[in-house]
C-alpha cells in the first residue's frame, strides 16, 4: 500500500513514522504547503517527499492521511474523495458546522471511506470501559465524568485560530462520551473562566471550563477542561453505575497526589503531553485505517461522528456565552 501524508508538523511527522513502520505500507509520501517542512521529515524516516500538495495527489496513492492545518481539511478531504482515495483526517472535519456539513454532503455522494482521528476510541482503557457499559457489568449509569487537563497552554497564535477550548480540546471528550456510553447528549450547561494568559480572553476563548450534561437516557455527565494543569497531562474518564464503575486513565502516570496520610502520589512519572499518553492509540487508529483503505472494515469514526461532537462543542460555547442551559438540538442544522 502506498500512502500519502499531508502536513509535516508534529502530529504529521509522528503519523509518517508510524505508517513507515507498518509491513503493509510499501511506501509513504510526505507533503506540506511548505516543502521545506516535508523534506526533513522524509529524510529522517527514509520516505519520499512530494513538492507540494498537488504533487502528492499525483504520486499514485492508495490512501491519504491528513494532518494539515484545520482550514485545509475540507479542501483536502473533498479533493481526496473526488480522486477516490480513502481518507484519514485529524479532527476537525472543518472549522465550523456549515463547512462540516458541506464535506459530509460530498462524502455521502461517494462510496469513499473517511476516518476521523478520534484516537481515544483506540485506547485500551476506553475500549474496556465501553465493553463494561455494553455488557451491563456496571448496571445502569448514574454519572459519567470526563477530564482533559493540559499541562501548559498552546501558543497565542494557535489559540487565536483554534476554535476555542470546547471545539479544539473538549471535542475529544464529547466524542468518547458518546462512544463509551452509546448515548447522545441532550443538554449542556457550560461555564468558562480565564485565570492565565490574556491571549485567551483576547481570542474570545477561556483557559478553563466545566460542563454539566444530560444524556438522552437521563444520565448526568460532567466534563472538566483546562490549559493549566502544571502537574502534567491528565486525561481520565469515569463511568459510574448502579453496580460497579470503570475508570480510564488511572494507570500510574496520572498526575494525581493523595494528601491522605501515608498514601502519596501515584508511582510513575506524569505524562508530559498527549503524544506520550496516546502513543499506542495513535498507532492503533492508523492500523485500523489500513483496513479501512483496503475496504476490509467500515470507518470506525466517520465524519458524522465528528459532526455530532462538534454540535456538542457548539452548544457548550453558546451556553458559556449566554450563561444558560442549551439543548444540543438548538445548534443542529
Amino acid at each position: 500500500m502506498r500512502l500519502g501524508l499531508a502536513g509535516a508538523g508534529r502530529i504529521g511527522a509522528a503519523h509518517a513514522e508510524t505508517l513507515a513502520g507498518f509491513d503493509e505500507v510499501a511506501s509513504v509520501v510526505v507533503a506540506d504547503v511548505d516543502p521545506a517542512r516535508a523534506q526533513p521529515v522524509a529524510d529522517r524516516l527514509g520516505v519520499e517527499a512530494a513538492e507540494g500538495i498537488d504533487a502528492l495527489f499525483q504520486s499514485g496513492l492508495d490512501g491519504l492521511v491528513i494532518a494539515a492545518a484545520t482550514d485545509a481539511h475540507p479542501e483536502l478531504i473533498i479533493k481526496a474523495v473526488d480522486a477516490r482515495l480513502p481518507v484519514f483526517c485529524e479532527k476537525p472535519v472543518a472549522a465550523d458546522i456549515p463547512g462540516t456539513l458541506a464535506v459530509i454532503d460530498r462524502i455521502a455522494d461517494s462510496d469513499v471511506p473517511v476516518q476521523i482521528g478520534f484516537q481515544r476510541r483506540f485506547d485500551a482503557g476506553y475500549q474496556a470501559a465501553r465493553v463494561a457499559v455494553e455488557s451491563g457489568e456496571l448496571g445502569w449509569l448514574h454519572s459519567v465524568r470526563a477530564t482533559t487537563l493540559d499541562p501548559a497552554p498552546p501558543p497565542a497564535a494557535y489559540v487565536a485560530h483554534s476554535g476555542g477550548l470546547f471545539r479544539d480540546c473538549g471535542v475529544h471528550d464529547f466524542d468518547i462520551l458518546r462512544w463509551v456510553t452509546g448515548r447522545e447528549v441532550e443538554q449542556v450547561f457550560a461555564l468558562g473562566r480565564n485565570k492565565g494568559e490574556q491571549f485567551f480572553a483576547d481570542a474570545g476563548d477561556v483557559d478553563t471550563a466545566a460542563v454539566a450534561m444530560t444524556l438522552d437516557d437521563g444520565t448526568l455527565a460532567t466534563v472538566s477542561l483546562t490549559r493549566y494543569n502544571g502537574a502534567g497531562y491528565d486525561v481520565r474518564f469515569e463511568a459510574l453505575g448502579s453496580l460497579a464503575n470503570a475508570v480510564v486513565g488511572l494507570d500510574g502516570q496520572a498526575p494525581l497526589r493523595s494528601v491522605e496520610p501515608g498514601v502519596g502520589r501515584l508511582p510513575g512519572p506524569a505524562y508530559p503531553g498527549f503524544m506520550e499518553r496516546f502513543r499506542t492509540a495513535y498507532s492503533a487508529e492508523l492500523r485500523a485505517f489500513l483496513d479501512v483503505a483496503a475496504r476490509r472494515i467500515p470507518s470506525p469514526a466517520g465524519a458524522a461522528d465528528a459532526l455530532e461532537a462538534f454540535y456538542i462543542a457548539e452548544a457548550c460555547e453558546v451556553s458559556r456565552r449566554e450563561n444558560r442551559p442549551v439543548r444540543v438540538a438548538e445548534v443542529r442544522r
